[in-house]
């Protein structure tokens, strides 16, 4: 019986359920896992949305997995808002329900396509420069157009104050300017040879960076005196947004935003009519466990979250439960979580110990138990830097690295490196020395990402397997976070990361991120190589692969790249896995994107880059 029938059954028999059990009064649960206190119930929000009751559910879309703790600010300009719903700027697609993009990006096909920019963009013959035309219909939040010269402010300012968005595009863009009303030029960095320093990052700018008002910019630069750090940690509670929704109540437990139904993506040069849900609520939980009870019992509509053995929610419990795909791996597999190497550790030095711990894991286990084969084996698609996508698959020569590459679980070949190495237990107690001391290590990721921690577990494993102590670590997310984003940490030895996901820039993002060496040093590194790893012939292929055209010479470029990555094991990914989880749960709503469906919306969560088309396509189930 296909799922799709299975999910017909299931809603006949949940929907007379829904309205009594999950009904529209019922508020989110909190991050005690307790109801909030009601009052007497309305029809819906009142005057003082601190004292709401209940939203229409008919009208609300939940989410969950995307929020974690109290949103901190309102501010596109600043880098620790802790606002995922509003602000989560990606290459692969950036999530644009309040601020919004130039193009919006969509990985199942690699298109562009436009959103505050009208039509396509265009570069310039020597491909220095992209124009971008802004479509007349945007408009802000207040009324006002959009325009050029917004942009081309947001650009200048984020440079100005140094916040990550400015950091991460002054090495490529040189400047952003605004011609006229509706004409913006974007113009790249060159090199020595009057090249673009890199093109790839021109075209992830598009549909990555989050265009504010100028005017209401500078209301912040006056108020903050123009201080960079303080126009970053300005809450922004008086933001002016382009996009379709704007906040409306967040408090510890919830942030909820609401419809602006004078949105101009209703323009016929848009969308030509607003999103179907009035309301976009995530409530905040305590962690997956949680997440996961209120996404079965229907309190949540679009999940971004892991959950082990997905299937069995409609094969055995019969639930309205949908996946992008109906069979395993359920969603694309477009990322590779990564455990990285702590290199500034002297052990850790050690290629041979590198390499030893890394053979010695039982990826199969991971995949089967962690993942809940929810991914595809090391087997099916070798380790490289890029992800399983045959787009990435063919960028390399694979048999040329056929020798290099490792399913896992080898641990007598672990313990051959590790002899070869020197690195043996001289004291009897079963665990070998380096240097003189006993080989203990820490491994870690975030508490409550269970995935990740029975990932970690199973490295623990392989290292008790080959004579090395490794002993786990879970702190809870910001600190962990804090911690493997600074210039030098020694709290982690071995440690989880995600690794970027399909984007314009892919696998030269990937590539870059994994390893190099710009980021070393730097506090507050939410960039990549996070380990601190270092390879000058690394550098000189970051900066030759974005400015070749020889699809040859390419290909031996990133080949050569993996093999220098697969020979010195500065980290190593444990499984691929999609960019969103994206489950849903069509008790209340239904018409989500599958794939095949026609539509050509990827699963990203109803919200990240093309992706928000799916609100404009969902409906209430009848």
């Amino acid at each position: 019986m296909s799922k799709k029938i299975l999910k017909m059954l299931a809603l006949t028999m949940v929907l007379l359920m829904v309205f009594s059990v999950v009904s529209a009064c019922k508020r989110p649960t909190g991050p005690s896992g307790t109801e909030e206190p009601t009052d007497q119930p309305t029809e819906g929000p009142t005057d003082e949305p601190g004292k709401t009751t209940e939203l229409p559910r008919k009208e609300t879309l939940y989410f969950g997995g995307q929020q974690w703790g109290t949103v901190n600010g309102w501010n596109p300009l600043g880098d620790n808002n802790n606002n995922a719903m509003a602000l989560a700027s990606s290459g692969s697609g950036s999530r644009t329900i309040m601020f919004e993009t130039l193009y919006m990006y969509n990985f199942l096909d690699g298109s562009m396509t436009p959103l505050l920019a009208d039509g396509d963009y265009v570069w310039n013959e020597d491909r220095t420069e992209i124009t971008v035309k802004i479509k007349k219909a945007a408009k802000w939040s207040d009324g006002t157009p959009v325009t050029a010269e917004d942009v081309a402010y947001t650009y200048e300012t984020c440079v100005k104050i140094g916040n990550n968005a400015g950091n991460a595009n002054k090495p490529y863009i040189e400047s952003v300017v605004a011609v006229d009303p509706q004409t913006v030029v974007i113009k790249a960095v060159k090199n020595e040879e009057g090249k673009a320093a890199n093109p790839l990052m021109l075209v992830n700018f598009l549909g990555s960076f989050y265009i504010a008002q100028k005017a209401w910019i500078q209301k912040v630069e006056a108020r903050n005196n123009n201080d960079p750090t303080a126009i970053m940690n300005d809450p922004g509670e008086d933001v002016v947004y382009s996009g379709p929704y704007g906040k409306y109540f967040a408090d510890d437990q919830k942030v909820v935003f609401i419809r602006n139904d004078d949105y101009w993506g209703k323009d016929p040069s848009m969308w030509g009519k607003l999103p179907a849900p009035k309301y976009i609520v995530h409530a905040i939980y305590a962690d997956n466990a949680a997440t996961e009870v209120a996404f079965k019992a229907g309190e949540i509509d679009v999940n971004q979250q892991f959950i082990a053995n997905i299937q069995d929610l409609w094969l055995k419990d019969g639930l309205p439960i949908s996946t992008y795909i109906d069979e395993p791996p359920y969603g694309i597999c477009v990322n590779m979580p990564t455990a990285f190497y702590n290199l500034e550790k002297p052990a850790l030095q050690n290629i041979a110990l590198r390499k030893a711990i890394a053979i010695a894991v039982d990826y199969d286990a991971i995949i089967a138990n962690a993942m809940t084969g929810q991914s595809p084996s090391f087997r099916d698609v070798p380790r490289s830097l890029m992800n399983p996508t045959e787009a990435e698959q063919s960028t390399y020569d694979r048999e040329a690295v056929k020798d290099l590459q490792w399913a896992g679980n080898d641990i007598e070949g672990a313990k051959k490196l590790l002899d070869e190495a020197g690195i043996i237990d001289t004291d009897g107690d079963g665990f070998r020395e380096y240097n003189g001391e006993k080989l203990s290590l820490v491994a870690a990721c975030p508490n409550g990402w269970s995935d990740w921690q029975a990932a970690i577990e199973i490295v623990a494993a392989a290292g008790k397997n080959i004579g090395i102590e490794i002993t786990t670590q879970y702190p809870e997310a910001d600190t962990y976070l804090t911690v493997v984003t600074s210039a030098h940490q020694q709290d982690y030895d071995i440690f989880m990361m995600w690794t970027d996901s399909a984007s314009p820039v892919q696998p030269w993002g990937r590539l870059r991120y994994l390893m190099s060496s710009e980021f070393n040093g730097l506090d507050n590194n939410w960039s990549g190589n996070y380990g601190h790893y270092s390879n000058d012939r690394i550098q000189e292929l970051i900066k030759l692969i974005p400015l070749e055209t020889d699809p040859v010479k390419l290909k031996e470029y990133y080949t050569e790249a993996v093999r220098i990555y697969l020979t010195d094991v500065p980290s190593f990914s444990l499984m691929y896995r999609p960019d969103k989880f994206h489950a849903v749960n069509e008790s209340v709503w239904t018409g989500f994107p599958e794939k095949d469906d026609g539509l050509n919306i990827p699963p990203t969560c109803c919200t990240d880059g093309y992706g928000i088309a799916a609100l404009y396509h969902i409906r209430p189930v009848e």
